[in-house]
């Protein structure tokens, strides 16, 4: 997150806060640290830190936190930038798809029926296969390599867009503060509140400046038109020619580029 400090009149370069129960915080000790909790928190931070207005900027379950947050405290936002924007399809370009639509849905389908497993299972059943993910370091491997393997843009050859090292350096994240279980359990806090909320189901339009990065080996590409429906006000739209889900990881340069191209006109 971005922003100018009060105290100081500088600008910040970026506030990265961990998600609790992932990487650097502590593990929720009680229910209840979903994604609009974590959001609000992240708000109170900032207040904290002497950032009385800030942009957000997320991406996987960041994605949703920085949704929550122009939702939830938009007067606190210049703007939010999000890879990629959660949004369904139009129902009513469905007769009309573009290409690139059409991949998009043939790619969830395949997630759907072929990747969606892990999603099932800590939304439902977290401490279940949490047990086993901080007792085995093969079982948190497995896990968590599988979708660098799926999710990338490597062309099947993971190495070449993310060394063994820094793969190492990813797990021991999670495997030296014990934290297969804990991040496994913000699905069964958030997961189908997410899910309702990309439905349209719950929740109003996302108004704040909202900048959209989607990458071609993400796992949901929305069109800008889909995406206009959730997020009206959307000041910058880019679809760089490579990168996947984890683009910061594999293209940090791009990542970067990303990033300053929409909060430059908006901060």
């Amino acid at each position: 997150m971005n922003g100018e400090n009060l105290r100081t009149k500088r600008p910040v370069l970026g506030v990265c806060p961990s998600l609790p129960g992932y990487g650097f915080s502590d593990k929720p000790a009680a229910p209840g640290w979903g994604i609009e909790r974590i959001s609000d928190t992240w708000c109170e931070l900032m207040a904290r830190l002497g950032y009385r207005r800030f942009g957000a900027q997320g991406s996987d379950w960041g994605t949703s936190i920085a949704t929550s947050i122009g939702q939830r405290q938009p007067d606190r936002v210049a703007g939010i930038h999000l890879m990629p924007p959660l949004a369904p399809p139009d129902p009513a370009t469905l007769d009309d798809l573009t290409g690139a639509e059409r991949a998009a849905l043939a790619t969830l389908r395949e997630a759907d029926e072929w990747g969606s497993g892990y999603s099932a299972q800590q939304s439902t059943r977290p401490q279940t296969v949490g047990y086993g993910l901080v007792d085995s370091p093969a079982a948190l491997r497995a896990w968590i390599v599988e979708k660098f393997w799926s999710w990338t843009d490597s062309g099947g050859d993971l190495h070449r867009v993310i060394t063994r090292d820094e793969l190492l350096d990813n797990l021991m994240l999670y495997w030296l503060p014990g934290t297969g279980a804990s991040s496994a359990r913000l699905y069964w806090e958030s997961l189908r509140q997410v899910n309702e909320q990309i439905s349209g189901s719950a929740g109003a339009p996302v108004t704040v400046p909202t900048g959209c990065s989607v990458f071609p080996k993400e796992l949901q590409r929305p069109s800008r038109r889909w995406a206009e429906r959730r997020f009206p006000n959307i000041r910058y739209w880019n679809e760089p020619g490579k990168g996947g889900h984890f683009a910061a990881f594999e293209q940090p340069a791009l990542f970067v580029d990303e990033v300053r191209s929409f909060f430059r006109p908006v901060r």
